[in-house]
């Protein structure tokens, strides 16, 4: 009777760690997904890469923002997509260099220290065909897609009157320490029609460490070289958080 009770008790702590280790590999794995169906959970959008010459006075902010065109709001998607759906909607105009639009969330929970690598998966309306050019050049082969992660908040910065954009996310079809290029823009067509093209890294996963406080931001961001209105919309976008250091 003892034999039995003795195995019994050791298949039941064998069962205990097999399943301590399946949640140890469940909880090293992280997902968010937004899809702004009610809100715009929590991202927040900014953009770099512009002289603060452009204009000066109380109200420069407002009216740098009104040249630039630039703007960001959950809104309808276009009908040619689902207009009962919502996203994010990014507009942005550089008639004079290139432009870098961005939205960042922060995500806490992680390990101090730990390494992570990030895979996003998003799903982009675009209605630039493909090598579609006109006088400004290309809408859609000269508008790089990124997406990347910092434990530190990715932010513009003033650097001798030009605003600068604070990670590593390399120039235009390069990769970055920090962001990857996970495409152009193009919908993919030989028509300039609305579609939801797929954009993933999940063949370049972006390294990151956690924050002292346990945090990693997510980044994503378009860099255009493209000299009219760029106008795209996020209809989702999805990381995978995986922790390196989880056997």
């Amino acid at each position: 009777m003892k034999k039995w009770i003795l195995w019994g008790s050791l298949a039941a702590v064998a069962c205990l760690t097999a399943c301590d280790k399946e949640n140890d590999k469940l909880n090293a794995i992280t997902i968010v997904e937004s899809q702004f169906e009610t809100t715009v959970e929590n991202w927040s959008s900014d953009f770099a890469q512009y002289s603060d010459a452009l204009f000066t006075g109380t109200k420069k902010d407002s009216l740098t923002k009104a040249y630039l065109q630039i703007s960001m709001e959950r809104t309808q998607l276009p009908i040619a997509l689902d207009s009962t759906k919502y996203g994010l909607r990014s507009q942005s105009y550089n008639p004079k260099d290139s432009l870098f639009m961005f939205i960042k969330k922060k995500i806490s929970g992680f390990i101090p220290g730990r390494n992570y690598k990030v895979v996003f998966d998003i799903n982009l309306g675009t209605t630039y065909f493909e090598k579609s050019a006109d006088s400004l050049g290309s809408p859609s082969n000269s508008v790089y897609l990124k997406a990347g992660a910092s434990p530190s908040e990715p932010l513009k910065t003033l650097v001798n009157g030009y605003y600068n954009f604070s990670l590593n996310k390399g120039k235009l079809s390069q990769d970055g320490t920090e962001m990857v290029v996970l495409g152009n823009v193009s919908n993919g067509s030989d028509k300039q029609i609305y579609r939801l093209v797929p954009r993933s890294n999940g063949n370049n996963p972006v390294m990151v460490k956690a924050g002292e406080q346990g945090q990693i931001w997510l980044c994503v961001g378009y860099e255009s070289n493209y000299k009219g209105i760029s106008v795209l919309y996020y209809d989702k976008i999805k990381a995978t958080i995986t922790e390196v250091n989880a056997q």
